[in-house]
């Protein structure tokens, strides 16, 4: 349970605030959430020991520390204690994306990781980034090299004819033309050198640009490698023709292209292994069973010791494994950081993958 104050403290009262945390917390993993004297959470933290780590904060500099600005904006600090630091990570995320604490917001770290992401909008777009937005329909990844993932989805565009332009570019499709006197033009030279079909200009119809939007997809999902068959056919016809100059350019494109497959094939792999039971040892030997699925922790229970425990537990496994999920597919938008999070985890600790093992072991 969260320990309160009986009364919301001022954020100038920084020398009460500091004895209570001083004589009340303890040295344990635990999640903190520091709120302002209204009781509105400016931020959400985590501690493997939670008494040093909220000292710390009274022992920054303000205004130079992020700590000390947090906690001069503050009023009080509560938390919850936890079993281990992996609980911690895990309840530190799942808090932040419910309660959307400023703090968190603005001074988030970029992401290391890149997705590639299909723009939800008539005339959807492929494009690379590391932040997720409200218009991004379909999301993979993650990847580790943003330059090479640009390069294959700039050959991608080009050659299924997809746009790149910003998300707000008018669009206009050719079955819409009779809605225009005037002859419209590209906004962009893609279209003349053969890269764009032209979207914003009605030179496409909706349903030819929906079946090349597809293509791309399937290609992301591993589905077809139409693209890289091109590639092929290309880079040969012009090998035929001694045109060696261009078979080069063609073959850099296929670089590109073959590259894109392989790593969101591994990409999907990855998210794939992250499926297991894991036994996360609690500091005080109060082990906990994490079912791990695809990336996301879909139950987590006490450790199960006796022959009962194992059966009730073993449903549980059984049910989960009882819901189909795709085998492809984009990443659910909802976990993304959870997913992170977990490689992340087992990637910094190989020790814990020790402590893991396999969901149809339970379901017996």
């Amino acid at each position: 349970m969260p320990h309160l104050a009986a009364l919301p403290l001022a954020s100038t009262d920084l020398d009460t605030l500091r004895e209570r945390v001083r004589l009340v917390a303890e040295n344990r993993p635990a999640v903190y959430r520091m709120t302002d004297p209204a009781g509105r959470v400016l931020y959400v933290g985590k501690a493997k020991r939670l008494r040093a780590r909220l000292m710390s904060y009274f022992r920054a500099s303000f205004p130079s520390d992020k700590a000390a600005r947090i906690l001069h904006a503050s009023g009080d600090i509560t938390w919850d204690y936890v079993h281990s630091d992996f609980a911690a990570c895990l309840g530190e995320l799942r808090q932040i994306r419910q309660l959307r604490p400023p703090f968190n917001v603005a001074m988030n770290r970029t992401r290391r990781a890149v997705f590639v992401k299909v723009l939800d909008s008539p005339a959807p777009k492929v494009y690379h980034g590391a932040t997720i937005g409200r218009q991004d329909g379909r999301v993979y990844g993650p990847f580790r090299s943003p330059t090479r993932v640009a390069d294959g989805i700039r050959v991608l565009n080009d050659l299924l004819g997809l746009r790149d332009c910003e998300a707000r570019m008018p669009i206009v499709f050719a079955d819409q033309g009779d809605l225009f006197t005037a002859e419209t033009q590209a906004a962009c030279h893609r279209h003349e050198l053969g890269q764009c079909t032209g979207p914003c200009a009605g030179l496409v119809s909706e349903l030819e640009y929906r079946r090349r939007i597809e293509t791309a997809v399937a290609f992301l999902e591993g589905r077809t490698v139409q693209p890289i068959d091109r590639a092929i056919a290309a880079m040969q016809d012009a090998s035929v023709a001694q045109d060696f100059e261009r078979a080069a350019r063609w073959r850099e494109r296929f670089e590109h292209l073959e590259w894109l497959l392989a790593a969101t094939a591994r990409s999907r792999a990855a998210v794939d292994l992250l499926t297991f039971v894991y036994r996360d040892p609690g500091v005080f030997g109060d082990d906990r069973a994490y079912l791990v699925r695809r990336g996301t922790v879909r139950a987590c229970f006490p450790f199960p010791t006796t022959p009962i425990e194992r059966i009730a537990f073993g449903a549980v496994v059984k049910d989960e494994l009882a819901r189909e999920e795709p085998a492809t597919g984009p990443l659910p938008l909802e976990a993304i950081d959870e997913i992170l999070l977990l490689m992340s985890w087992f990637r910094m600790h190989p020790e814990a993958l020790k402590r893991t093992t396999p969901l149809n072991e339970w379901d017996s």
